[in-house]
């Protein structure tokens, strides 16, 4: 984009969240240059201000500052990384033909019915690839606290959670909007574009998303303190 006389590379956010009809609504569109603590804190303020009364589980992707700035605003949600963006991150050290067996050992830790037992899979993943493959276990370490927020919740939860594949589907959609573009002359047109954009893929989203009675019978369970009457 132009900015002060020069173009600069910026980024673009979307937030998505699924209401308690299992609706998926776009919340907000932000465009930064820079990312920090102060941004996400921006960020999340304004979705608290523009109506988001509360978040039971935000599924990220590992920004740097962002769990912390959710968890500043909703002290109450519970902040969980996505699954999958581990997963390929994971894989990115390994060899296409050592893939398939090492996603399987992957596996077993995501897919364990509590976070002592993934823990456990875990270190015996640890003991199996270490040696060749100790990148893997590292990122795990590193995310732990991030990753095991998923094994509180039963399986009907868990499939909701998973994955960020909604936003990265809307972004695939996006990025078609601006590939033949070199460059922009405001954020403003950016938004403008994009907000269209949006309106158009929305109009898409007439059902709920996959297997949302079966998560909304578990969510009231769990939540019910924090559910407020339709």
């Amino acid at each position: 984009m132009r900015d002060a006389g020069a173009v600069r590379v910026k980024a673009v956010y979307l937030a998505i969240g699924v209401n308690l009809e299992g609706n998926k609504e776009v919340l907000g569109l932000w465009i930064a240059q820079t990312e920090g603590a102060k941004f996400w804190l921006h960020v999340v303020t304004e979705l608290k201000n523009r109506g988001v009364q509360d978040i039971f589980i935000a599924c990220v992707d590992g920004l740097k500052g962002f769990p912390e700035a959710i968890e500043a605003v909703y002290p109450k949600a519970a902040v969980q990384l996505c699954i999958v963006h581990l997963l390929r991150n994971s894989l990115n050290f390994v060899s296409w033909k050592m893939r398939k067996e090492i996603a399987a050992d992957l596996k077993l830790i995501y897919t364990a019915a509590t976070a002592d037992l993934a823990e456990q899979r875990l270190s015996e993943f640890e003991a199996k690839w270490d040696k060749d493959y100790q990148s893997i276990s590292l990122i795990w370490r590193r995310n732990w606290a991030r990753v095991i927020p998923f094994f509180d919740y039963p399986p009907e939860i868990r499939k909701v959670i998973y994955t960020t594949n909604a936003i990265e589907s809307i972004n695939m959609s996006l990025r078609k909007v601006i590939k033949t573009r070199s460059s922009f002359p405001t954020d403003d047109a950016v938004s403008k574009l994009f907000y269209l954009a949006l309106r158009n893929i929305c109009k898409k989203w007439t059902m709920p998303i996959r297997d949302w009675k079966a998560a909304l019978n578990r969510f009231t369970i769990q939540f019910e303190e924090r559910m407020k009457p339709s």
